[in-house]
């Protein structure tokens, strides 16, 4: 079913669009789906970031038809998930580069009164009334998905170095 509330008010900015979202690196990401998972984390930028746990209140962490790794959008829920810091320029062109079209990159202020970017899905996308869940996900799907990662990672980088 699409989605159609409309995005949470606790943004603090507007969605950064697809082009050229990281005209500057931002400060902290905050990651709560297949992100939060520090093995998913090496296989794209060979390290795991310094991280906390946080919440996103005004959110909810949604299943997305035919995905295993889910979105952000609005909700009466709070979302669980990290925030990372000390993220480098080049490791966020990486994850921005990795993250689906379906997302726009987002400030977020944190029930503990920090704030975090984050990929949020963008108005319109399809998503689940269903939650994700992070237990299901490592259970079914992580070894696969790190595959994936690390597949999508080489094809990245020699495109990279090709052009």
């Amino acid at each position: 079913m699409p989605h159609t509330e409309p995005h949470s008010p606790r943004q603090t900015s507007q969605p950064s669009g697809q082009k050229d979202r990281l005209s500057a690196a931002p400060d902290t990401l905050f990651v709560y789906g297949s992100l939060q998972f520090p093995e998913v984390l090496f296989a794209l930028i060979d390290r795991v970031p310094a991280h906390t746990p946080a919440q996103a209140a005004g959110w909810r962490v949604a299943e997305l038809p035919g995905r295993v790794y889910p979105g952000l959008v609005s909700g009466p829920t709070t979302a669980p998930g990290y925030l990372l810091t000390g993220l480098t320029a080049e490791e966020w062109r990486v994850l921005d580069a990795f993250e689906d079209p379906v997302y726009d990159l987002r400030r977020l202020d944190l029930v503990d009164g920090r704030h975090g970017w984050s990929y949020t899905c963008n108005f319109g996308a399809e998503v689940l009334e269903t939650n994700w869940s992070a237990e299901t996900f490592a259970r079914d799907h992580l070894p696969a998905y790190i595959e994936r990662c690390t597949a999508w990672r080489h094809r990245h980088e020699a495109k990279n170095q090709a052009s």
